[in-house]
């Protein structure tokens, strides 16, 4: 019997000083513990919310339809290479989500329906006219909020942001919450950047470049582009550069004409980062390509010499320098006034890629510190008025068993924190309703079996007798209940979201805890108390 008691008192021992070792983050004392301790001890501790300590709450939609215009694209440019190597002579033009390809015949139908038999094929009096099926459509919108979610998530966790939530919500939306942000609008614009890296080949050649005017004001974009809309090849685009006076701070932009066939895309870097130009010391960013990249791209400006190559992202052109000769190493720099902030979030984006399809902001909501303070100082005085007033009934209505009763409480909130320190849970107010819910069950165990104790001391047992016989027939009414209570917890874990899951994760360690401290924590007290003399009257 001793022998036991001890092994328990051990086991109570060594969990509570590993919920105190991973909790010790969370305490002031942290900062005084030697620095291997910080190192190589648990250095997290709990986290706190976006609605406890302030942040963003973004909710994103992703235009699929987007991402299949870019299928379809990227099929017509595929479908032009494979005629011209046939050497067939046929228009190929993209019409909205179809493919138009004229003249048609029978050998190029032919050649395409063994070479991309996954497209749909109609005819249209001369045209021949290609689309993706509806089954494929729906597996690039589903990939393209996939793709997105990962995406965001690589861009944020460079970011630096503590424990940020993002998951998907519906068909194809994602939410995004970071706790904690200080910018929110560079993080807006981190997460939001499609960051769609380009690289064409500027058309100074054609007789409407030299008509484009020299500079614009920001906003006169949509002018320009009407003005010479019946005037740009049909081969050709405008997209605009833009140049910021580095005495005066005004912003210009450049017209440029270019050839839409993109040469290299994003798609092949293998790095991006800042670095500082040594005559101006200026941020820029240098990128390097994986090696196919760094082949396409010597070929590029191999081919292209004396011309322009534009570096474009996300439709904006950043520079434009000439090809003086061929560029073997697959090297590069993108210039453009940057701060280094800018410099730093450009070379996040690039290397986190680029996203499948644009993201349409939904919902934006800032979560200010001050609102998170009063949460957290209402949690904390819900949770001490509720604990004092259950330790106060406690003693009262059931003497020295509540004060045992009481000192399993203490040992559960401790081993709660600790657990929860332990996985680097993120505390929210939801979460601190769970702790205040594991609370009361904590005591409601108890209540189970001190109940069952007097029955056991009014039958005319013994005091010992009692409370071994109420803890066995109290055993399997607290056992069903905590199982069933568990069981809505994993219910609310995998069908909740966000703030429901750590409500969720709280309150299923709380049952799980309160198991151990009601059934082995008050046990083992009693037995104590009956280890050394024979008890005669029970204080309960």
């Amino acid at each position: 019997m001793k022998q036991k008691i001890l092994w328990r008192l051990s086991i109570i021992g060594i969990t509570v000083l590993i919920a105190v070792v991973f909790f010790l983050p969370n305490t002031p004392l942290f900062k005084f513990m030697p620095e291997w301790w910080q190192k190589n001890m648990p250095n997290k501790g709990i986290v706190l919310g976006l609605d406890l300590q302030g942040g963003l709450h973004l909710v994103y939609e992703v235009e699929g339809n987007k991402a299949v215009e870019s299928s379809t694209e990227r099929f017509s440019f595929l479908i032009k290479e494979t005629l011209a190597k046939k050497k067939f002579q046929a228009e190929v033009k993209r019409n909205g989500l179809n493919i138009e390809i004229s003249p048609s015949t029978n050998e190029i139908s032919d050649l395409l329906k063994e070479t991309y038999p996954i497209l749909e094929r109609s005819s249209e009096g001369q045209k021949l006219l290609l689309k993706i099926p509806s089954e494929e459509v729906k597996k690039i919108k589903d990939n393209a909020v996939d793709q997105a979610l990962e995406t965001i998530r690589n861009r944020i966790d460079q970011f630096g942001v503590s424990e940020p939530t993002i998951h998907r919500q519906g068909e194809n939306e994602i939410v995004v919450q970071l706790p904690g942000v200080k910018d929110p609008a560079r993080a807006i614009k981190l997460v939001g950047d499609t960051a769609l890296l380009e690289f064409k080949i500027v058309d100074d050649e054609a007789a409407i470049a030299a008509q484009l005017p020299n500079s614009i004001s920001p906003g006169d974009e949509e002018k320009v582009l009407a003005e010479f809309a019946d005037k740009i090849p049909a081969d050709d685009e405008i997209l605009f550069e833009k140049k910021v006076n580095k005495e005066t701070g005004i912003a210009t932009k450049f017209p440029v004409l270019l050839k839409k066939q993109t040469m290299l895309t994003g798609d092949f870097l293998s790095e991006a980062r800042v670095n500082l130009d040594s005559q101006f010391s200026e941020p820029y960013v240098s990128i390097s390509f994986n090696a196919e990249g760094a082949k396409r791209f010597e070929d590029i400006t191999g081919t292209y010499r004396q011309k322009r190559l534009a570096i474009i992202l996300d439709n904006t052109v950043y520079s434009a320098p000439v090809i003086q000769d061929k560029i073997s190493g697959g090297n590069a720099q993108i210039t453009g006034s940057f701060s280094m902030d800018e410099a730093k979030d450009l070379s996040i984006v690039l290397k986190a890629g680029a996203l499948p399809a644009p993201l349409k902001m939904l919902h934006n909501v800032t979560v200010g510190p001050s609102l998170g303070s009063d949460s957290i100082e209402a949690g904390k005085m819900a949770a001490i008025i509720g604990t004092i007033a259950v330790v106060i009934f406690m003693i009262i209505y059931y003497r020295l068993s509540g004060v045992i009763a009481n000192f399993a409480l203490l040992l559960n909130i401790i081993l709660l924190f600790g657990a929860m320190a332990s996985l680097n849970a993120t505390m929210t107010l939801p979460g601190i309703a769970g702790v205040i819910l594991a609370i009361g069950m904590a005591v409601d165990s108890n209540v189970l079996m001190f109940e069952r104790i007097r029955d056991e001391l009014r039958a005319g047992k013994t005091p010992r007798s009692a409370v071994d016989s109420g803890y066995h027939k109290a055993f399997w009414t607290i056992f069903d209940s905590h199982v069933t209570t568990l069981i809505t917890a994993a219910v609310l874990f995998q069908f909740g979201t966000g703030p429901v899951k750590g409500f969720a994760v709280t309150l299923s360690l709380g049952v799980i805890i309160n198991l151990y401290t009601a059934l082995i924590g008050t046990k083992t007290v009693f037995d104590l108390i009956h280890l050394k003399r024979e008890v005669k009257q029970l204080s309960i």
